[in-house]
């Protein structure tokens, strides 16, 4: 089901049998984790088995048969975490940096932002999570997505929208003063160096217009929406402009459509 960003969301939450998710948030364990251990890697494993249980609800099967691609994979986390499912992992991101457990699986180097997806090869499942805020040319990415993707592949797509609590990163809340103003207040108040700047690592994304990219591909349909560390209230991805402040980081299940079936 093509999640349409024009129709209201009342009617999207009836049709879908998605909107409503049985699993706990982790919500308050991630912040709980962050202020103990900040992004440690048990932070990220308990991020990416979370997103594992989504995925799978969704209808995606997992084991020795399923090629994936962990792109924009950073450390490989996740990627890890899906080898130990049985899945044949492949990693890419701009430099290497995997955990030296899987340091000798598969690696492919890329810029997302300057290079072609296509020599990647094509894949059954892509996670690309927490990378598509940091993308200068998001469109580009959306619109090239499903040639890496087998037919009826789907892709995993989790970023932090820029309207969300923590859509400034480490300079929120300040994000809410604006992308050229924001980060400014942050660093005359605190005086920290910072990681993330507006417009060069960091760019402004937002839940209505990264559905609007799918649902107008040709080649892509969104199957399931979620704020991911609080699944359970789906619902609130379709509801216009509250979803932008009320969704943590946004989770959606993207799938390559199969030529002569209807999605």
């Amino acid at each position: 089901m093509d999640v349409n960003p024009r129709l209201p969301w009342k009617r999207l939450a009836a049709k879908s049998h998605l909107a409503y998710d049985q699993a706990g948030m982790i919500i308050h364990r991630l912040l709980a984790q962050h202020f103990k251990q900040r992004d440690d890697p048990t932070f990220y494993s308990f991020q990416a088995q979370d997103a594992i249980r989504w995925i799978e609800q969704g209808g995606v099967s997992l084991g020795p048969k399923t090629r994936v691609l962990d792109l924009g994979c950073g450390h490989g986390i996740f990627g890890a975490a899906l080898m130990k499912e049985g899945c044949q992992v492949t990693f890419a991101d701009e430099e290497q940096g995997l955990l030296p457990e899987i340091s000798n699986a598969p690696f492919r180097r890329i810029n997302l932002d300057r290079d072609a997806v296509d020599a990647l090869g094509e894949y059954d499942l892509v996670i690309c999570s927490n990378v598509l805020e940091h993308l200068a040319k998001p469109q580009q990415f959306i619109d090239s997505v499903h040639r890496i993707l087998t037919p009826g592949g789907r892709l995993f797509l989790s970023w932090t929208n820029w309207l969300s609590p923590w859509g400034g990163h480490e300079f929120s809340p300040f994000h809410y003063l604006g992308a050229r103003r924001g980060h400014l207040v942050y660093d005359k108040l605190f005086k920290r160096k910072r990681k993330h700047t507006p417009f060069e690592n960091l760019f402004p994304t937002y839940i209505g217009m990264v559905l609007a990219m799918i649902h107008q591909s040709p080649e892509l349909v969104t199957l399931r929406a979620a704020p991911r560390y609080y699944t359970e209230f789906a619902f609130l991805v379709h509801i216009p402009i509250l979803r932008e402040f009320l969704t943590w980081n946004c989770a959606l299940l993207v799938g390559r459509k199969v030529p002569g079936v209807r999605s």
